[in-house]
């Protein structure tokens, strides 16, 4: 691998002294084109990362044999410029970000005398490569209670270094925090919460620099890096009561909905979660099954207007079998059920992350963190003491 070098030109006095060197390797050693008359040393720089199998990971370091810096560029074989900084003392150069696995780069580097040097590397190739799942959706607009939220492919063992590549900049500075848990799925996931639900109009924007960052032992090396954005909604909460047996919608503070409902058999495992869940999808009509939430064969049918709050199989949807217990008593499988009506009006009002107040005594226990988007019901400095970054 052989890179082709900036000739170096300066002018001295009344001298003008043109050098021409050969052409840089991949020794990580530069070949000494450099200006100036028979007493001026050439430009001569190193780097720290070298050869074909560079290891990844690591900063790239350019140190120069003798006098300033000016100038210095590292460049990927597919374009991509790493930034860095100069040292106090102009002798070095640092990258701000990390070299990434399987890249072949470029250095170029330029003193303050006017010559130049060059040199070039490749890094070894990742032996096994983490992906990570985002949500929201890129360019969506949802409620007011939806997590930023990152599930891995790979287990993350160094959380502080990916934690540190993830930044999150919104419309107006709402204050935030991620917090490592454990996905329903048993894999490793990242959410950012606000401290208290978002302000509707707030955009969101995350910058994801995660090429180059290795996830530890039996997760591996990210190879790319991952953007997204996305928009709050109107402001508007579901407020389920088991005991009273109701359902109401409210937006901006006003009640558009107050309906009847009956949620899960309370006593066992059919019960409802209590807590703050969050809309993670609305599903429409679904083919609803016991035994896929370990119920058994007790029922097997097409659901319509169907709103997914959890991973472990709570919704809330129509329920028209149910209809004697709307308003009167808890008698479902874990769901909160309505009228066909009712839960059409539900369904068509909200939004993806839109808040379900789940309240009363006739439930199982509170939704947890990783069952859907339970961030909520953990408090603010519970969730801070989550993030891998103190």
């Amino acid at each position: 691998m052989r890179f082709s070098l900036i000739a170096g030109t300066a002018v001295l006095g009344a001298a003008l002294t043109a050098c021409s060197g050969a052409a840089a390797s991949d020794s990580g050693s530069g070949s000494g084109h450099g200006a100036g008359d028979a007493g001026t040393s050439e430009t001569r720089i190193s780097v720290n990362l070298q050869g074909r199998k560079a290891v990844a990971g690591r900063p790239v370091t350019v140190t120069l044999a003798d006098g300033r810096l000016k100038a210095v560029r590292v460049t990927a074989a597919e374009g991509a410029a790493l930034t860095g900084r100069i040292s106090g003392d102009g002798r070095s150069w640092t990258s701000d970000r990390v070299a990434a696995p399987g890249t072949r780069y470029t250095v170029e580097a330029t003193d303050t005398r006017g010559g130049t040097d060059g040199a070039g590397f490749s890094t070894a190739a990742a032996d096994r490569v983490n992906k990570l799942t985002l949500a929201p959706g890129k360019n969506t607009t949802v409620g007011i209670a939806q997590p930023l939220s990152i599930v891995f492919d790979h287990p993350v063992k160094d959380k502080a270094a990916v934690e540190k590549g993830l930044k999150v900049s919104t419309s107006n500075n709402t204050e935030g925090s991620w917090g490592w848990l454990r996905d329903y799925s048993g894999r490793d996931r990242v959410d950012w919460r606000p401290k208290d639900y978002w302000k509707p109009g707030t955009r969101v924007t995350l910058e994801a620099d995660l090429n180059g960052i290795d996830s530890g032992p039996d997760g591996g090396w990210f190879v790319r890096d991952y953007r997204t954005t996305f928009a709050i909604g109107r402001q508007q909460v579901v407020e389920v009561d088991l005991d009273r047996h109701r359902l109401a919608l409210r937006q901006d503070g006003r009640t558009v909905m107050d309906v009847p409902m009956s949620a899960g058999t309370p006593g066992g495992d059919k019960a409802s979660w209590r807590g703050t869940a969050v809309l993670m999808a609305k599903e429409g009509t679904i083919n609803m099954r016991s035994e896929t939430v370990g119920l058994g064969h007790a029922y097997d049918k097409m659901v319509d207007s169907s709103l997914r709050l959890t991973w472990s199989g709570m919704y809330a949807h129509a329920a028209p079998w149910n209809a004697a217990y709307f308003g009167v008593a808890n008698h479902s499988s874990g769901c909160v059920g309505m009228s066909d009506a009712n839960a059409a009006e539900l369904y068509r009002r909200t939004q993806v992350g839109d808040p379900f107040e789940i309240t009363g005594a006739d439930a199982k226990g509170t939704v947890a963190e990783g069952n859907g988007y339970g961030a909520w019901n953990v408090t603010w400095a519970d969730w801070k003491a989550e993030s891998a970054l103190g």
